[in-house]
């Protein structure tokens, strides 16, 4: 089996070893096996490691049938047998903050209210954890957050122990093992107690502020998002500068900007409702102009459009229809590559609206619905609105 370093010093960044094999795997993917590993395997809820192998790239790690496979992007040049391996360490060392975090969060929320962590996700933004309940109060979170950002500040430090069952049995365990060998705790003293197979820094100060970004509610449990680390510095440096951005823009600061949104957004809304009533008032005014313009009253009022709405076409539709009995309307726009119609008639008119569409759609390769007085549809603009128009006037 392949010596795991990283369980031995999880700061080792760059290794020495020997090759055992290399291969291709059903995929035809190439992966080296060692003797001995610095890289992490997935599992656990922690992704795996990536770097170099003599300067050919890991992309990925994973514990295959009892072997660490290190998949390569291309095959293993090893003069001698002879490896050297360089371990991304940025990216070890945002998990290891990370995957601890969640060990300090998941413990206060259940030090704190006996909320007991049922999933964890260590995600490329942020993580997440489950936890098993149907309530969480908005105090649950600030307390515990509280909670575990005084435990990274009081720097305790943390212990990883391989221990039998017995031995385990014996401990304050937050959650119960899932394996009955080679059992590997990880420990913070009068804190927490937690089997474990993830790499970890020697104390909790290295996980730096923990912050709690949302929570969901999903079925009966809560998903807490959070973040630890370098990923809290970034997230308050991303924040602080679309801060910074919003400032001169709402003309507030910081701490009036909730207000100015409202108003602004208060403000918005009556101006969107002032604008749909002059609309309104413009397509009754076009609708009035339409009926008095066609030279044939006897015939549906027509119109063609370009890069019209439908949703336009059918307030028009229905205000033509409205004020005059025995009315009909045809209105048909071409949008991009595509048709639209709408057809409308008032009750008292002649006719099958529906059954008119229907037939016009299919020239179109269209699709449509509605009723005996109102129908729409659309479809490809095989033909041109004109031809269109003739037909469904044929068919009214």
């Amino acid at each position: 089996m392949t010596r795991k370093l990283y369980y031995e010093n999880p700061y080792l960044a760059s290794f020495q070893t020997s090759l055992i094999n290399q291969g291709q795997d059903e995929n035809g993917e190439w992966y080296a096996v060692l003797e001995s590993t610095g890289f992490y395997p997935e599992g656990g809820g922690q992704p795996y490691d990536t770097g170099l192998l003599n300067g050919i790239e890991v992309n990925r790690v994973e514990e295959v049938d009892g072997e660490i496979r290190h998949y390569l992007v291309s095959s293993l040049d090893a003069e001698n047998g002879l490896v050297e391996g360089k371990i991304d360490w940025e990216r070890r060392i945002d998990h290891m903050q990370q995957h601890t975090g969640q060990h300090i969060l998941s413990a206060a929320f259940d030090n704190l209210f006996a909320l007991r962590t049922v999933g964890f996700h260590l995600g490329r933004e942020e993580s997440t954890i489950d936890l098993d309940t149907s309530a969480l109060e908005s105090s649950h979170i600030e307390e515990a957050e509280k909670l575990a950002n005084q435990i990274v500040l009081e720097n305790r430090p943390i212990e990883t122990r391989w221990v039998t069952k017995e031995e385990a049995e014996k401990l304050p365990l937050r959650k119960s093992l899932a394996v009955e060998e080679d059992i590997r705790l990880v420990i913070i003293p009068d804190f927490d107690y937690n089997g474990c197979g993830g790499t970890h820094p020697s104390s909790t100060c290295e996980v730096g502020m923990i912050k709690i970004l949302a929570i969901e509610k999903e079925k009966k449990k809560y998903r807490v998002s959070f973040v630890a680390g370098n990923r809290s510095f970034r997230q308050f440096s991303k924040k602080n500068h679309i801060l910074g951005k919003l400032t001169p823009l709402l003309n507030a600061p910081q701490e009036e900007m909730e207000a100015a949104i409202l108003k602004l957004l208060e403000t918005k809304n009556a101006l969107e409702k002032k604008l749909e009533e002059a609309n309104d008032k413009l397509i009754a005014f076009e609708a009035s102009q339409m009926r008095l313009n066609r030279e044939n009253t006897d015939l549906p009022v027509t119109g063609l459009f370009e890069n019209r709405p439908i949703q336009e076409l059918q307030k028009l539709a229905r205000a033509i229809v409205m004020e005059e009995n025995g009315t009909k309307a045809v209105l048909i726009a071409k949008n991009g590559d595509k048709l639209q119609l709408v057809c409308a008639k008032s009750s008292d008119a002649r006719g099958n609206i529906k059954e008119a569409v229907n037939s016009a759609l299919s020239l179109i390769n269209g699709r449509g619905g509605g009723n005996e007085t109102f129908a729409q549809g659309g479809g490809d603009a095989t033909i041109t609105p004109s031809e269109l128009l003739s037909k469904l006037l044929a068919n009214l």
